[in-house]
């Protein structure tokens, strides 16, 4: 049985309303009993059977930020799609709010990709995924487990694992590592002492001047009128913090290089997580494999970015392999 959510009916997004697309909100299950709540987007005058997307991300965001974008637009151009909100994240359940899983994280897309299956105007055959930042991670994580979905785009991601385990840029040794893990645990402790959880904060707000670069492009995403979202973890209280412990343990994408359906991987070229889709292209195998450098674009401009984001690139790559 699903949970009765209280979803918000008027539009919400960061982005305007498109009068090419049908949008309605809706609510499905995944495995571990959470239930999801989701916004279909679907192109106006459509008959038959379409091909369909499940779009999710940045980590940490909700779907009325980049991941409504995204999935909103490829509407326009001919596909059914759901943006959703992963288990204990938005709209969706589950308890503590804005807890993390590489587990049930992947589980939620095949979760999105049970609820497409179904629909009565959706081709069941023709089934793809768009995972933005973390979630293109987690994107390439169920694509290697989830033989029902025919192409996968990634874009601007990140290792999850990876960037939890090392740092960035791996700068992280295994003393770090024995720090960290020391910390989160101590917290862990702290928590169920008091019976609390404890969130390290979204992106700062003021930004320090000495963060890096990339963190000030953060900060004019998710704490601006660009891209604040009262329902993003990022734009306010921040994740669990104590939820790094399962992806410095459990790494994922660890078996990309089985992929055989389609991957599109998109970065921009001064992005500073681009090294995170280049060292995981270069594990990918087959003809149907493409990574695709935006020149000039930085992290943050594949999120909202229409004249960065290659939204026609995009169509022509699912066309060719939803089919």
């Amino acid at each position: 049985m699903e949970e009765k959510l209280n979803l918000t009916m008027e539009w919400d997004k960061t982005f305007p309303k498109s009068e090419k697309v049908n949008h309605r909100k809706v609510t499905f299950h995944n495995h571990y009993g959470f239930t999801l709540a989701g916004d279909v987007y679907e192109p106006k005058n459509c008959e038959g059977k379409l091909p369909a997307i499940a779009v999710a991300g940045p980590f940490g965001a909700c779907k009325e930020q980049a991941a409504g974008l995204y999935a909103q637009n490829m509407a326009e151009r001919g596909f059914l799609t759901i943006a959703f909100d992963p288990s204990f994240m938005g709209e969706s359940s589950g308890e503590p709010r804005n807890m993390a899983s590489p587990d049930i994280n992947t589980e939620d897309f095949s979760a999105a990709v049970d609820f497409l299956s179904v629909q009565d105007n959706v081709d069941p055959e023709r089934i793809g995924i768009i995972g933005i930042c973390g979630w293109g991670d987690m994107a390439l994580n169920v694509a290697s487990m989830d033989t029902r979905i025919k192409a996968t785009v990634t874009s601007t991601m990140y290792n999850m694992s990876r960037v939890n385990a090392n740092d960035y840029f791996d700068t992280m040794d295994e003393d770090g590592r024995y720090a960290l893990l020391q910390r989160l645990n101590k917290q862990r402790t702290e928590d169920y002492r008091e019976n609390k959880t404890t969130y390290p904060g979204g992106v700062a707000d003021p930004m320090p001047a000495e963060a890096p670069w990339y963190f000030h492009d953060y900060h004019d995403y998710y704490k601006t009128e660009r891209g604040y979202h009262p329902r993003s973890a990022n734009s306010n209280e921040g994740r669990v913090d104590t939820a790094k412990l399962g992806f410095i343990n459990m790494p994922t994408a660890s078996r990309s290089g089985e992929i055989r359906s389609a991957v599109l991987m998109i970065h921009g070229e001064k992005a500073h997580s681009c090294y995170f889709s280049k060292d995981e292209f270069k594990k990918l195998k087959g003809d149907n494999k493409e990574l695709m450098i935006i020149p000039g674009a930085v992290h943050t401009d594949l999120y909202d970015n229409l004249d960065v984001i290659p939204f026609e690139q995009m169509e022509q790559f699912f066309l060719t392999y939803l089919k």
